[in-house]
């Protein structure tokens, strides 16, 4: 009776972490892009001759070969804007840092760097179900940790994975008009001290800026399937202010 018990106890565990697993797998086994923006930017519509643009795109990313610069020329050009090298001539500066690429989870890609709560594997789940039995501790136990041994492969197999990146951006816009700057920093100095430094301008370009978080999630997603969607809903996002 004590070793039916244990192999139905084993068995239940099992079938709890397969069932996990087979849900992930078919909720998740189409490839979900969202693009999301934490602030709209609205520019004033220009003639056609106006329609040139300065575009400076960086990556700190620790992928550097995440690159969305020709995707976003082309998407402009097809807006009708000419991208120009020259900053002094270009009636809008589109600037953008592409600040974070790579795995992540819903809330990080939700809150845009917030920290995401962890996973509850089948160790916890055999724990859990063990304090709530009764029987022969060594018994239930040894059915608990094989579980938790089991569950840990099945997860292994099937994973609900993130990818995000995360873009900073900064549009500015020539107009007739006078605009008054200024800036503050406080610089460290050592431990204990620090300088501030403080300068005032005046220009004729208004300043505008918002982040792009762009999140690709699928069961067992890899990096190399992901990139190109992320790269066109980025691109596509960046361009679309315009």
């Amino acid at each position: 009776m004590k070793t039916l018990t244990k192999v139905l106890f084993a068995a239940a565990l099992l079938s709890l972490t397969a069932c996990g697993a087979l849900h992930t797998s078919v909720a998740k086994r189409n490839l979900d892009v969202q693009t999301k923006m934490s602030s709209s930017i609205f520019l004033e519509p220009v003639e056609p001759e106006q329609r040139t643009i300065f575009v400076d795109i960086r990556n700190t990313s620790d992928k550097p070969e995440f690159m969305i610069r020709e995707q976003v020329i082309t998407s402009l050009r097809g807006r009708g804007y000419q991208v120009i090298d020259s900053p002094s001539r270009a009636h809008y500066w589109l600037q953008a840092n592409i600040l974070q690429v790579g795995r992540s989870n819903a809330r990080e890609s939700q809150g845009a760097l917030a920290a995401g709560p962890g996973a509850v594997g089948g160790a916890v789940t055999g724990a859990v179900i063990h304090r709530s039995t009764g029987g022969s501790v060594s018994g239930t136990a040894g059915a608990a940790v094989a579980g938790a041994a089991v569950g840990t492969i099945v997860d292994a197999m099937v994973q609900d994975v993130y990818y995000s990146v995360i873009t900073d951006i900064q549009i500015m816009e020539r107009f007739d008009g006078k605009v008054q700057e200024r800036s503050e920093h406080t610089l460290l100095q050592g431990d204990s001290g620090s300088t501030r430094s403080t300068f005032q301008q005046q220009t004729n370009m208004r300043k505008y800026q918002t982040r792009v978080v762009s999140s690709a999630n699928q069961a067992n997603l890899k990096w190399e399937d992901a990139a190109p969607t992320l790269t066109e809903g980025v691109a596509r996002a960046l361009a679309g202010l315009f």
